[in-house]
């Protein structure tokens, strides 16, 4: 509420929103009208974030709305986060003008190889224009991240076990949600988080240092479920290589307006593939999401 409160409130069945068909119609982030115990209207949203449910395929749903940047926590080992992950996540961030950090987590726990596999990764998403940071969230100082968070209202998202909650936990210099293990089976995180929740950054729930705390109101972080895959929804085919800078940048010189970068001659996109100037896994990734745009088909 306006006073600062937390009201219990539902939403009555035939509810749905202004033509968007999603499994939650209200999400975490909307500005909402309550009559009573009830939620009767919802403002119009300035962006979202929403992917294919994984229960229905034919239906979205949405990870937070209303938000200003989204923080997507990777790591190169303990769990693998994969590059078309990534790239899915940035895709869609792109196509609803939400801007994206990419955070670099358990970067203790890393071999040389894998410290180098690191920076080549931040020099390839850097030099597409996405700011990267590299951060140990056990070993976590309040002051490391802060910066990148406060006066916004951040989407905290990535797989399982990518240390959400961990980051979470620092920043915030207690509990607020329970940490798990890595499966030993198969180095996949399990889900602790279960639902979507918004917390706000201010001087009552942050201490940076002792007797110094941040002023209050300086922002606010939604911490969602872990997710395994990033199913798109709603891309049109055409579009698809819009949602990639670095691609969408060299397609401008395709010999075709409508060029798709798969087998068409005077191809911009493919002469720089050969050349070293798009990396093949962003391509892979691009035609990952070519295959979503076929009917039916969910990843």
């Amino acid at each position: 509420m306006d006073d600062g409160s937390d009201v219990e409130c539902r939403i009555k069945g035939n509810f749905r929103i202004r033509g968007i068909r999603s499994t939650n119609p209200v999400a975490v982030g909307d500005f909402v009208s309550v009559d009573g115990e009830w939620i009767t209207d919802v403002e119009e949203r300035k962006n979202y974030i929403i992917r294919r449910s994984t229960n229905l395929s034919k239906e979205s749903h949405i990870l937070a709305a209303n938000i200003d940047q989204v923080a997507l926590i990777v790591t190169i080992n303990h769990p693998v986060t994969s590059t078309t992950f990534i790239d899915r996540f940035l895709a869609t961030c792109e196509a609803y003008r939400v801007p994206a950090l990419l955070i670099f987590n358990k970067i203790d726990i890393l071999s040389e190889e894998e410290i180098t596999q690191l920076h080549e990764l931040r020099e390839l998403y850097e030099s597409i224009g996405y700011k990267t940071v590299e951060i140990s969230a056990i070993h976590c100082h309040p002051s490391d991240i802060l910066p990148l968070l406060e006066n916004k209202t951040t989407l905290l998202s990535g797989n399982s076990g990518v240390g959400k909650s961990t980051l979470l936990n620092a920043l915030f210099g207690r509990e607020m949600t329970r940490t798990g293990k890595i499966s030993d089976a198969h180095d996949k995180g399990m889900h602790t988080t279960t639902f979507s929740e918004m917390y706000a950054l201010n001087s009552e729930t942050i201490n940076g240092e002792a007797n110094k705390p941040i002023n209050p109101t300086k922002g606010w972080i939604i911490d969602t479920p872990g997710i395994k895959g990033f199913g798109s929804i709603d891309f049109e085919r055409e579009e698809v290589s819009h949602y990639f800078r670095d691609i969408f940048a060299v397609s401008r010189n395709c010999r075709f307006g409508n060029c798709t970068h798969t087998n068409e001659p005077g191809c911009a996109v493919q002469e720089a593939l050969i050349k070293g100037e798009i990396a093949i896994s962003r391509y892979e990734s691009y035609l990952s999401l070519l295959g979503d745009c076929e009917e039916g088909k969910y990843r």
